[in-house]
């Protein structure tokens, strides 16, 4: 019984990790360029349940002593834990702004900013002007060019396809310095709609050719966020919660069942 206590209270935890991913994907529905957290749980190895009873052991001859040949009759399983916490990097739709700042990516790609801990990557191409005429991100992160900070003296300039900003007269200002990763899955949000680099996910790399992704400017990326399959979500991982809750009572009233019979028969 009291081994039920444990598997029931793995099972909250593990619903309580994918209701705490849920609620901050909901919370970020409307944040540009967001992209929705995955949890996944494993089950703890299982255990084969075998008879005990005389039929399940035979003896040697010679007396050689004796063999369990038990039956397997079912398995006992140990509760769960959360194993992953993944980001899901799916493209976003694209929602018009008619603003000359905004871009969106279209296809696989980061953004790279320059930040107090060094570099960071964002999908977040919601960026306005500076006071030094520094293309900043809207928490005043300057956005990098391949040649630095990206500076334009107005919101005049244009963004071709290829992430090169030109000027009014169609001079070359600068080029966005996206960046591709080995294992994106692995990145780490940072806040801000930031991300960090680890071993995991490898070094950052500009992306070039097939790599480099398709710049629209005057749109902005929304979020990979589905209202309705979270909320769809949300509501499972209540009445997975609850009867987990309820494997824990019944546990308890029959451990309390038994100590009350064990103190009669005393």
């Amino acid at each position: 019984m009291i081994r039920g206590w444990y598997t029931g209270a793995s099972g909250m935890n593990a619903q309580q990790n994918r209701l705490d991913a849920i609620s901050n994907n909901l919370a970020n529905v409307d944040t540009a360029g967001y992209k929705r957290d995955v949890t996944v749980s494993k089950s703890f190895p299982e255990l084969l349940i075998r008879r005990t009873d005389f039929d399940g052991v035979y003896k040697i001859p010679n007396g050689m002593g004796s063999a369990d040949a038990a039956p397997i009759i079912g398995k006992l399983g140990l509760g769960v834990e959360t194993n992953e916490n993944y980001t899901d990097f799916s493209q976003g739709s694209f929602k018009i702004t008619n603003t000359k700042t905004d871009t969106a990516l279209s296809g696989k790609g980061f953004y790279t900013v320059d930040t107090p801990a060094g570099e960071r990557y964002t999908r977040n191409g919601n960026f306005h002007i500076g006071k030094e005429g520094i293309l900043e991100t809207k928490d005043g992160y300057p956005v990098l060019g391949e040649n630095g900070y990206i500076r334009v003296t107005n919101d005049r300039f244009t963004v071709n396809q290829d992430g090169i900003l030109l000027d009014e007269e169609g001079n070359e200002i600068d080029r966005f310095k996206v960046v591709r990763f080995d294992n994106e899955r692995y990145l780490k949000k940072m806040g801000e709609s930031l991300y960090s680099t680890n071993d995991i996910a490898g070094p950052a790399h500009i992306a070039e050719g097939a790599e480099r992704p398709v710049f629209l400017q005057g749109y902005s990326e929304t979020s990979n966020v589905n209202v309705v399959n979270e909320m769809v979500q949300m509501i499972e991982v209540n009445r997975a919660y609850e009867a987990n809750q309820k494997t824990i009572t019944s546990e308890d009233s029959m451990m309390g069942t038994l100590w009350q019979k064990v103190a009669v028969l005393k």
